[in-house]
């Protein structure tokens, strides 16, 4: 059900409930101004009878003819009844409500009331009893309030009609922004992140089109980032390509070539075998040393064998024997041996790349590295503290080591903070959920 179809319908029940509470008010309002009305020129009538018939009793029949007359009693039927029952009609008004307004007969059964019947007795001249009949005759003001009646609701009418048509204005002005907004989110589903929303002149689409396109810049600055890094990660898996092809050349290489040469030798009569065996010996223990140099490179055994907190302890001294002036500091809660194997690889990673970061750029003299899980909120609290040189963040974030650290702990489901000031150190601390 579309929006336009759900206002509509609400613009139309409200409106025939206002045609029928204003129908109904207007209908009782009418009912009460006839009945004050034909009250009124009821007893406006007697009371100029009783002063006419006091005042002058030579001409009474001319004068109540005269009074039926008056504006005041047109809505009054004024009759004489002789001794006899015969009935005279002494009210000579003139219609004034024409035949095409004439109110239905609804709308008279509604207006229309029940008024008194007087009969007031008078006597002639010559001592002739009669009686005077005033009964009520509202067909005139009836008249007057349909036309007003109408005249309300033609009003009325108006009114809703304007206000339909006003709503639909609104609406196809808002459609067209909806869909103008709605063809820009199937851009940016495609990936298009260059286009932009126009200004809009209502106030809320246009904060929502600046949201929009806020949110367009953002996705297309990420999606630059993750090239960046995807590129970065290629060329570094390359370089490590290159270098592990250069080492298994040389050393590898050179080695297998010199041992083989030496296994000829040896078969040798003359040969010294003793020599030879020395050599071979030595050549084989170098090329052991190769292997675990590389394979630690690749991925540390010990971490597999031993677990993070003897893996960050190896990695730790490592440093600490290459930058003397530099102390590490290990809080670690042992509870986090139990957490995934997943999240740890990954946490060591961080580490890692944090260390290098350090030692490369920061000049620091206490580095502080803290691994704690919340027991109320079963997450894993990473925070790295440095008291180097520190730097500006928006520089900081152009770099590689700080994306790929951040794509670790998201794939993680987990939060990256950073905080850093020049020359008061930096903190990275990273939340990761464990559930």
């Amino acid at each position: 059900m579309s929006l336009r179809y759900q206002i509509s319908v609400r613009i139309l029940l409200i409106s025939l409930c206002i045609l029928f509470l204003g129908g109904s008010i207007g209908i009782w309002q009418a009912r009460q101004s006839v009945s004050n009305e034909v009250d009124s020129s009821i007893s406006l009538a007697l009371q100029l009878i009783k002063i006419g018939i006091g005042s002058n009793k030579t001409h009474q029949t001319d004068w109540m003819f005269r009074l039926s007359r008056l504006k005041q009693t047109r809505h009054l039927n004024i009759q004489l009844k002789t001794s006899s029952g015969e009935i005279v009609n002494i009210s000579d008004h003139p219609q004034l409500h024409e035949l095409d307004k004439t109110p239905p007969d609804w709308f008279i059964n509604l207006v229309l009331g029940e008024y008194p019947k007087i009969e007031y007795p008078i006597e002639t001249l010559n001592n002739i009893p009669l009686k005077l009949i005033i009964q009520a005759n509202p067909m005139d003001e009836i008249s007057e309030v349909w036309q007003e009646s109408i005249a309300f609701f033609t009003s009325l009418f108006a009114l809703v009609f304007l206000t339909f048509l006003s709503v639909q204005l609104v609406f196809n002005k808002t459609i067209k922004s909806i869909h103008s907004i709605i063809e820009h989110l199937k851009g940016i589903e495609t990936g298009d992140y260059q286009k932009k929303l126009a200004d809009f002149s209502t106030q809320e689409y246009d904060d929502i089109a600046k949201a929009i396109n806020h949110m367009t810049d953002v996705l297309g600055n990420t999606e630059k980032q993750n090239r960046a890094l995807t590129q970065h990660s290629l060329e570094i898996q390359e370089e490590e390509r290159q270098r592990l092809s250069q080492e298994l050349h040389d050393e590898f290489g050179q080695s297998l070539t010199a041992i083989k040469v030496m296994a000829v030798t040896a078969a040798h009569e003359k040969t010294d075998t003793q020599k030879i065996t020395t050599s071979m010996i030595e050549i084989c223990d170098h090329l052991m040393t190769v292997v675990r140099s590389m394979m630690k490179q690749l991925h540390p055994l010990i971490l597999t064998e031993l677990g993070l907190k003897a893996t960050l302890d190896d990695l730790l001294h490592h440093w600490e024997v290459r930058n003397t002036p530099t102390m590490f500091t290990l809080h670690y809660d042992d509870a986090v041996d139990q957490i995934d194997r997943t999240i740890v690889i990954q946490i060591f990673r961080v580490i890692q790349e944090s260390l290098t970061n350090i030692i490369r750029h920061a000049q620091a003299t206490q580095v502080n590295i803290s691994l704690q899980i919340k027991p109320d909120s079963d997450k894993l609290i990473l925070l790295i503290t440095d008291d180097g040189l520190g730097c500006d963040l928006d520089q900081l974030s152009s770099g590689f080591g700080l994306l790929g650290m951040k794509e670790r702990i998201k794939l993680l489901g987990g939060d990256f903070k950073i905080q850093s000031q020049v020359n008061k150190g930096l903190q990275i601390k990273a939340e990761i959920p464990l559930l």
